[in-house]
């Protein structure tokens, strides 16, 4: 079995597979100040409760956007679960050829995800990864990465809204009844849920002019990936464990 944690800015995602079958996954606020002992009881819990021994684990895959936890988990996994964990970064294979200025300042979650994509589809396609940031990945027919685009997230925009606008309060992300709200909160979903599709509608469309061969698909992943998909346009696939997947590839590919 191998073990999958993908470190962001907002969420940690942890997985464990076994050959290609993802057993079981877990979500996780990101904690900065939390200590490898901390992370390391919460995960022999999430184990526990799953069924899956740690003794099972035999390999681990860690990609992380975060410096200051990336080894506070390498030691973490080293004291718990007791094998040496790989980390995504510069040197470690990933089959991919990254075509950019530079490669290096590519976050690993984004080569991460354009990894799964194209080793599942082996096609021109783009992936938009809905974090704290919206992203939006390029990888030719060849299977190279391309480049991107970046875009502020869902949760960071929509904070920054409720924190400068003193009359609008809080209200959560999802399908309004109607795009006219009839009230400030269904105003502010319809204006969130609908502005938000548009926006990855007009980037994917934006992208895919410059592409020389058009891309087969547009596979969104992420926390919000569903929600938008629903009223997207362009994008033809959901694949929330999009990360966890491409983490076990690359591991295979160093193995």
């Amino acid at each position: 079995m191998i073990l999958a944690i993908d470190i962001g800015n907002t969420n940690i995602v942890a997985g464990v597979f076994d050959g290609k079958n993802l057993l079981a996954h877990w979500r996780m606020e990101t904690a900065k100040e939390r200590t490898s002992d901390e992370y390391g009881i919460t995960l022999l819990s999430f184990l526990a409760h799953a069924g899956i021994k740690k003794e099972e684990i035999k390999g681990a895959c860690v990609g992380c956007v975060v410096p200051q936890l990336k080894d506070t988990f390498a030691r973490m996994i080293r004291d718990y679960v007791k094998v040496k964990p790989l980390l995504v970064e510069p040197g470690v294979k990933t089959g991919m050829p990254i075509l950019t200025d530079n490669p290096k300042e590519v976050g690993a979650d984004r080569i991460i995800t354009s990894v799964a994509a194209y080793t599942a589809n082996k096609c021109a396609l783009i992936v938009v990864d809905f974090g704290t940031a919206i992203t939006f990945d390029c990888v030719n027919e060849k299977g190279e990465y391309t480049g991107g685009a970046i875009a502020p997230g869902m949760q960071v925009s929509t904070e920054a809204l409720f924190n400068k606008a003193a009359k609008i309060a809080k209200v959560e992300i999802s399908r309004p009844a109607s795009a006219i709200g009839k009230n400030t909160v269904e105003s502010l979903k319809s204006g969130v849920l609908y502005g938000f599709a548009g926006l990855v509608d007009g980037v994917v469309e934006k992208i895919k002019k410059e592409f020389k061969v058009k891309p087969e698909k547009v596979i969104a992943t992420g926390g919000y990936a569903h929600i938008i998909a629903k009223e997207s346009t362009s994008i033809t696939e959901l694949d929330e464990f999009l990360v966890l997947k491409g983490l076990r590839i690359i591991y295979e590919v160093n193995s």
